[in-house]
C-alpha cells in the first residue's frame, strides 16, 4: 500500500488563514533532493515509478543480497522515505503510547534518532489491519513532514533533519471508520494534507516554513483514505483527489477547484495516476471500479470496468495501465481504451502497491512474497519471486540501486518489524 486503511466546479469553501504566507506572495522554498532519493509517498514523480538504469537484485532472502537489517520499534505501514544519507519512517507503539519518526543512516541502517511526535491519544478503533502510523514521511531536503491521527484529530508535524520539532498544525477533527493513512505531499512552498472522514474532513495546503494554513477546503462527511497527489495532466499541475463519490481536481497552490465530477466511489485507498490525458481512479467500496476520466475538466468518463483494485495503487506507463488486484491477480490494459491485454495470477492478498523499476514491476503480498513481473503489454511474464518476512503491508522503496522493505517477522506471539536494505553486493 502505503500500507492499508480503509457538475463541474462544485462550489466549496476555500479559507485563507495566513495572508502573509499565501502561496501567491511567498517565494517557493527550494526542494533539495537528488535522483537517487525517494522523498515522499509514491516516489519523486508521485507515480510509483523509480529511476531507470538501477542495478537491482532479482533474488533475495533473509541473508542473500541483504546489505543491512534494522529492527524498528512498534509497527506501521508507511514506506521508507530516503533523502541524502538519511532514511525516515513513521511508527507507533501501543505499549509505550507513542507515535514517532525514526531516522536511520542510509549506508549502515544504524538508528540516528527517534522523535516522539505524540505521547498518548492513540486511536484504538478501526480495521484490524490498520496501524497508528500508516502514513509515509515527506521530505523537502531540509525538513520532514508527517501526518498522525491522535486524540480524535489529524495533525501534521514538521521536524528538522535532526529530529527537532519545528511546528505542529491541527488539520481537522476525525471520526474513525477504518483508520487513517493519508500521506503529506510537497508542492513548491506548501505541504498538502488531507483527512477525509465521517465527521466531515478537509484537504489543506500548509506553509512549509511555518505550518500556517494557506488554504483549506471542507470535504463531504464520508470515510475515505486517499492521499493528495499532484499530477501534470492536460498541460498543467493538478491536485487530484478521489473518493467521497467524487473525482476532484484543484489548483495545488491556491486550492481553487479546477473541476469536479461525480464518480469514483465512496471509499478509496489508492493514489491516482495519469497518462497526461486521463486521470485513472480505482476503488472498492461500495462498488469495485477502475475508470479513465479526461483531465481537461469536461467530466467525460472515457472507459470504466468493475475490477477491484481497492488498496494497491495503479501504474501508468508508456500508454498502458498496470494493476494488482487485492485478490492477487496482475492485469494490463490500454490506458486510452481500457482494452484488457492480459492477466495473470500471483497469489495472496495485496495491500502494498507496485513499483516500476526499469522494465520490471515489483509488488509484495501480505505474507511477504515479492513478485517481479515484466512491464510489457505483450503478455504476463513472471521474472522472479522472493520471500522476506511474514507480514508486509508497506510498499517497497526503490532508489539508488537499493530496495528498502518494511516487514514484520512473527514468532509465536512475538512480532518484530524490520527495515531491510537489499542490493547487489560487489
Amino acid at each position: 500500500m502505503h500500507r492499508f486503511l480503509f457538475s463541474l466546479i462544485a462550489s466549496s469553501l476555500i479559507i485563507s488563514f495566513d495572508s502573509t504566507a499565501h502561496a501567491g506572495n511567498l517565494k517557493p522554498d527550494e526542494v533539495q533532493i537528488s535522483s537517487t532519493d525517494w522523498p515522499w509517498w509514491r516516489g519523486p514523480n508521485r507515480n510509483g515509478i523509480a529511476a531507470a538504469n538501477q542495478k537491482l537484485p532479482l533474488e533475495w532472502s533473509q541473508t542473500k543480497n541483504v546489505m543491512w537489517k534494522t529492527p524498528i520499534l512498534g509497527r506501521g505501514h508507511g514506506s521508507a522515505t530516503v533523502v541524502g544519507n538519511r532514511i525516515f519512517l513513521a511508527t507507533a507503539d501501543h505499549g509505550l503510547e507513542i507515535q514517532a519518526v525514526i531516522c536511520l543512516d542510509r549506508k549502515s541502517g544504524k538508528q540516528l534518532w527517534k522523535t516522539n511526535v505524540h505521547s498518548g491519544g492513540l486511536d484504538k478503533k478501526g480495521n484490524k489491519k490498520a496501524t497508528r502510523a500508516s502514513s509515509s514521511v515527506a521530505c523537502d531536503g531540509k525538513r520532514i513532514f508527517i501526518n498522525f491521527l491522535n486524540s480524535n484529530a489529524v495533525y501534521t508535524t514538521a521536524l528538522d533533519l535532526n529530529g527537532k520539532q519545528l511546528w505542529q498544525t491541527k488539520i481537522t477533527d476525525y471520526v474513525t471508520h477504518q483508520g487513517f493513512g493519508s500521506s503529506p505531499a510537497i508542492y513548491q512552498s506548501l505541504v498538502i494534507v488531507s483527512a477525509d472522514n465521517k465527521g466531515g474532513g478537509a484537504i489543506a495546503g500548509l506553509n512549509r516554513l511555518s505550518g500556517k494554513i494557506v488554504w483549506k477546503k471542507d470535504r463531504p462527511k464520508t470515510p475515505n483514505y486517499a492521499s493528495p497527489i499532484i499530477l501534470h495532466a492536460h498541460g498543467r499541475d493538478q491536485l487530484v483527489f478521489t473518493g467521497c463519490d467524487l473525482v476532484s481536481s484543484f489548483d495545488p497552490l491556491s486550492g481553487k477547484s479546477l473541476w469536479e465530477i461525480e464518480g469514483a466511489t465512496t471509499e478509496c485507498v489508492t493514489s491516482t495516476v495519469t497518462d497526461g490525458k486521463h486521470i485513472f481512479t480505482s476503488g472498492g467500496y461500495p462498488k469495485n471500479h477502475i475508470s479513465a476520466v479526461l483531465a481537461d475538466g469536461s467530466g467525460k468518463v472515457v472507459w470504466e470496468n468493475k475490477t477491484r483494485v481497492y488498496v494497491p495503487s495503479l501504474l501508468a506507463h508508456n500508454g498502458y495501465l498496470y494493476g494488482i488486484l487485492d485478490a492477487g491477480v496482475a492485469m494490463c490494459w490500454k490506458s486510452d481504451t481500457g482494452e484488457e491485454l492480459w492477466k495473470g495470477r500471483l497469489g495472496g492478498t495485496f495491500s502494498s502497491s507496485p513499483i516500476l523499476a526499469g522494465n520490471n514491476i515489483f509488488v509484495t503480498n501480505e505474507i511477504g512474497e515479492t513478485f517481479i513481473l515484466k512491464a510489457s503489454p505483450k503478455k504476463f511474464e513472471l521474472v522472479g519471486k522472493n520471500q522476506l518476512g511474514d507480514v508486509v503491508m508497506a510498499t517497497p522503496t526503490i532508489c539508488g540501486s537499493r530496495i528498502y522493505m518494511r516487514v514484520a517477522e512473527q514468532k509465536d506471539d512475538s512480532r518484530q518489524e524490520y527495515l531491510y536494505c537489499l542490493g547487489l553486493k560487489d
